[in-house]
Order: C-alpha cells, then structure tokens, then sequence
C-alpha cells in the first residue's frame, strides 16, 4: 500500500452508506471502521478516496447480507484537489469489495470511473478498471 500524493479530505465518517460498484454480490454497505487511522481520544475514524474500509452489507444477494466485508473506497462526493490544481468529484461514494487486505478485489467487473489516487494505491484494483479518472 503506497501513500497518497494529493490532499484528499477525510469526509466520510463511522456509518456512511456506500454503493458497492462490483460483482461480488453486494449493493450496499455501511462503514464502521477504517484501517491504519490514528485519531484522537473518542473521535470517530473517516474514511477518503484509497483507504482501506471495513464495512457491513446492508442490501444485496441474501448470502452477502449482514456480512462484514473489506473494501477501497474508490469514489467520494465531496471534491478534492490534486498537486497539479484541478478539483475531482463524484457522483456518488463507493467500495469495492476485497477478498484480503492486500487489495485483492472479490468482484471482476467495476462499474463507473475509478480514482486515481485509489488505483496508485492499490494496484490490484488498478488492473481490473475500465475507467481511471
């Protein structure tokens, strides 16, 4: 797992829904905890565009329901600069799902356009998007 060159804001906090943008059986899922964050005493971890999440599936295929899965975020609403000065936003936020804490992603097809900064992160997810954006 790389770092992040560019400054994305921490924007997504404890129990944001997420639309699952693979094929691995999910549409939906809530966040509860972020890998690798050190915050302060009581204070809720959040998530950005490349982090590691762990989330609980809330709608999908009735096998995939209730379960706790590992993800990447891979989009976010809220915009965030890059260090050559343009802003991205998105849509919508979104995971896909991984099998391992390496970044290997459960599903084969991504729907929708993938971060950059998640792609440089996790090169696994790299591989198997369509769009990078």
């Amino acid at each position: 797992m790389k770092s992040i060159r560019s400054k994305v804001t921490r924007v997504l906090p404890f129990a944001t829904r997420f639309n699952v943008c693979d094929n691995s059986g999910a549409k939906e899922a809530r966040l509860f905890t972020v890998y690798g964050i050190k915050t302060t005493r009581r204070r809720n971890p959040s998530a950005r565009v490349g982090d590691l999440v762990m989330c609980n599936v809330t709608k999908g295929k009735p096998e995939m329901k209730g379960t706790v899965v590992l993800g990447v975020v891979v989009r976010q609403k809220k915009e965030y600069k890059r260090p050559n000065g343009e802003s991205i936003k998105f849509e919508d936020n979104s995971i896909v799902v991984t099998k391992d804490n390496k970044g290997n992603p459960k599903g084969t097809v991504f729907k929708g356009p993938i971060a950059k900064e998640a792609a440089e992160r996790w090169p696994p997810v790299a591989k198997l998007a369509r769009i990078v954006v």
